[in-house]
């Protein structure tokens, strides 16, 4: 059929191909091209609006016609201000905690648990929003013709376009992470078209709007005290505007530019935060000192100088899963098409998508992804918008290594070099310990104390496996001097479950208590409980990590032998009598309160760790599929998500690409392609991104799997620019559902061992060598 005929090509390109295979249908339709979010109506919604980003700035593009609406935000703009929740009671009341979880009293573990070991306060702070830029356009009508909002996820540009009264407009945002800056451009067709009011909507505590100079606006103002924690930051935003023609006139609260050709608006925003213990910036000096540094600047050098450093991160990976008619509606129409609809680029698309966000809101210097990415536009955000380190910090920064995006993961290891530091006086306090511990969430202060309850907050385990991440970072890049630089973070985490763990009384292995299965009640009534599988999981990576880097940095023998002596005591994985991975010590899988459970915390092995493989160990692997499926496919965004991922390690394609249909519908997929919790959560798309690559490539226990789970759906296609682990880079192209080719490219000397359909082969490259490999009569071989 027509609708469904297929184009291979490049996901840089091939836009003309596109257009020959289908006829005259481009002709309808404005620039067709799969690195493109584009809509026929402005947004209404915020889940419509169309995020840009800076690392430190973001910015909602609603794309209104009389009005546009910019929100703001600013990465260190959250509420409170320096704190300490460890609670000094905690370390008393330990001792009976464990015994009542050990004699089974579960209920009242979690009564003494909520009264004595939860953080003070018990709830951590908001991620907090700027408020908005309006820009009122006085004489344009609500609507235009010939309307086109997009977002151009190469160029890294939101783009309004429409026709009033002759005249076409074209209005242009970036965020721009050289010059530090949101930066707006209006232009028309007609010179002395361009007439605009420019004034802030702030729910912030801010002092009256300024004008400055007639040509700047500012609104200062203060973040909001929470949990009894005082406000102690303020804020500054200024817009700077340069107008080409027309007047530019300061009214009161608002700045007015009439009749102009061309609109420059400079967007610069800073608090006082310095770091997570010190409030004494100056943000009026900082965004001053950053304006002041484009002084002269056209926007031609402000777009391109951006546009090269915005694609030197997001170039280096390309995809492409094939193309139908699809491609030629708006992304909305897509996305509520998605369920029945073929339409493998959209899937691309989502793919690239999800790379675009993390560079958008994770630079080198700025704060980490949080759970909304850097986008709010409440003061109180869901779940406060903060660092959930139970799956969705995490899942943030799984694509950022195979994807080839490693800089980005340097504010996710800054903050974990920060909770070390504050997790180290959490674990005295509270238990007693040496080293360091947080718990499920962290804020911009750096809490590490249990919150929320004691079902959701007693789980020590959320700094360990962020651990995973700081040991990833080097066995992607394999740099021994980084390696040395963030060892102690894991060694200190490590010290501190070598004081903690104890001996189950029942089982006699080495477990965590009190802890849970992250937000999943059992059977007993509550979530407590000693030793759930996904701690003994993570506790097993970060003892392992520590043991590579001391062979890699020399060793430490007392510490070698202490952590290989309480390794071999964890607790072991454990198969149920229904043939599932157990979720927890005791067989209590069945009759947990939710079968269907959206956190699949006892998987953990499968993914993101390693430890459970179809090939090496194939009765765990059976078993994680039998949970996998008892629990569904569908859940919330980021539950789908890690379903993708672990269907995908468990090398099912198919199924996996199911999982992906879920997420890229209308349910869990937002007009503007935000992941849906719902409400919105950004770890979803992050989460999604990740499960293509798995999809295609793996990367696990020194071996290269190419096109492991590479589902029917996707034919034809390839990624390129991705990377293994041991510094390797991998192109992948397949045609007919076989592996065409793949090119590994060395970045140190080193040897490899590569897999495929059951075929292994050895490849030794030296660094900068590339290797083609092809498959040959079912077995690969050099080309």
């Amino acid at each position: 059929m027509e609708a469904t005929r297929r184009t291979a090509l490049s996901a840089m390109g091939g836009a003309s191909l596109l257009a020959a295979s289908i006829g005259s249908a481009r002709a309808a339709t404005p620039k067709v091209t799969p690195q493109r979010l584009w809509y026929r109506q402005p947004a209404k919604e915020w889940v419509e609006a169309l995020p840009v980003g800076s690392g430190k700035l973001g910015a909602m593009v609603f794309g209104g016609v009389a009005a546009e609406r910019l929100q703001l935000n600013e990465d260190t703009l959250w509420a409170g201000g320096p704190y300490d929740p460890a609670n000094p009671e905690s370390l008393a009341a330990l001792p009976e905690i464990r015994r009542l979880i050990d004699a089974g009293e579960y209920a009242k573990a979690t009564e003494l648990a909520d009264a004595k070991f939860l953080g003070v306060p018990k709830r951590q702070m908001s991620y907090q929003t700027i408020g908005d830029l309006k820009l009122d356009f006085p004489g344009l009508a609500e609507a235009g013709a010939d309307y086109v909002r997009d977002l151009d996820i190469d160029g890294a540009i939101a783009t309004t376009s429409f026709t009033a009264k002759s005249v076409r407009y074209l209005r242009e945002v970036i965020g721009s992470a050289p010059d530090g800056v949101i930066a707006v451009r209006l232009t028309a067709s007609r010179k002395a078209s361009i007439s605009v009011d420019l004034s802030f909507a702030s729910p912030m505590k801010s002092k009256p709007v300024t004008t400055v100079d007639g040509t700047s606006l500012v609104l200062t103002g203060a973040n909001e005290s929470q949990q009894g924690v005082p406000a102690k930051l303020s804020f500054e935003c200024r817009v700077e505007v340069r107008a080409r023609g027309g007047q530019v006139v300061g009214q009161g609260d608002k700045l007015s530019v009439k009749g102009a050709d061309e609109v420059l608006l400079l967007i610069a925003a800073a608090t006082s935060y310095r770091r997570y213990d010190d409030v004494s910036g100056d943000p009026a000096a900082l965004n001053k000192a950053t304006l002041a540094k484009l002084a002269g600047k056209p926007w031609t050098k402000i777009l391109a100088e951006h546009q090269a450093d915005h694609r030197s991160l997001f170039r280096r990976v390309g995809v492409d899963f094939g193309r139908t008619r699809a491609d030629l509606l708006p992304t909305d129409e897509r996305i509520r098409q998605s369920p029945t609809t073929d339409d493998p680029s959209l899937a691309a698309l989502y793919f690239q998508y999800g790379r675009y966000l993390l560079i958008a809101c994770s630079r080198p210097g700025s704060q980490p992804a949080n759970l909304q990415g850097i986008w709010n536009d409440k003061t109180s955000a869901p779940w406060g918008g903060k660092y959930t380190i139970n799956i969705n910090t995490e899942m943030n920064y799984w694509p950022a290594e195979p994807t080839n995006l490693p800089e980005l993961v340097e504010p996710l290891i800054a903050l974990v070099q920060d909770i070390a530091r504050t997790g180290e006086r959490t674990a005295k306090v509270m238990y007693g310990a040496r080293g360091w511990v947080a718990h499920h969430n962290t804020d911009l202060w750096r809490a590490t104390a249990p919150i929320d309850g004691a079902k959701y907050g007693v789980w020590p385990t959320g700094g360990a496996w962020l651990c995973k991440h700081v040991f990833d970072h080097y066995d992607y890049n394999r740099d021994p001097a980084y390696l040395a630089r963030v060892y102690s973070l894991m060694k200190g985490s490590a010290r501190f479950f070598l004081d903690t763990l104890v001996v189950d009384p029942k089982f006699g292995v080495l477990v965590t208590n009190p802890s849970l299965s992250p937000e999943n009640n059992h059977s007993q009534g509550t979530s407590l409980a000693a030793g759930p599988t996904m701690d003994q999981a993570i506790v097993r990576d970060l003892f392992d990590n520590c043991l590579k880097a001391e062979v890699i940095l020399g060793a430490d023998k007392a510490f070698v032998a202490e952590l290989k002596a309480a390794r071999d005591k964890l607790a072991p994985y454990k198969i149920g009598k229904d043939g599932q991975l157990q979720e927890w010590q005791e067989d209590w899988d069945a009759t947990a309160e939710d079968l269907h459970h959206r956190h699949v915390s006892h998987l953990y092995g499968v993914f993101p760790s390693d430890q459970i493989e179809v090939d090496t160990t194939p009765k765990l692997a059976a078993a994680a599929k039998t949970s996998l499926l008892t629990r569904g496919d569908l859940a919330t965004g980021w539950a789908i998500a890690w379903r993708l991922n672990l269907w995908a390690r468990l090398g099912d394609g198919d199924h996996a690409h199911d999982v992906l249909k879920l997420l890229l519908g209308p349910e869990r997929t937002y007009p503007n392609m935000f992941d849906a919790h719902p409400p919105f959560q950004i770890d979803g798309n992050f989460g999604g991104t990740s499960g293509m690559t798995e999809m295609v490539l793996q990367s696990r226990n020194g071996r290269i799997y190419l096109l492991p789970a590479l589902p029917s759906a996707w034919p034809t296609g390839q990624m390129t620019g991705l990377r293994a682990r041991g510094a390797v880079g991998v192109d992948v192209r397949w045609a007919g559902g076989k592996l065409m080719e793949a090119v590994l490219t060395a970045k140190l000397d080193g040897r490899h061992t590569v897999v495929h359909a059951g075929s292994t082969l050895e490849v030794e490259m030296k660094k900068g060598q590339s290797v083609r490999l092809v498959a040959r009569g079912g077995a690969l071989a050099r080309a």
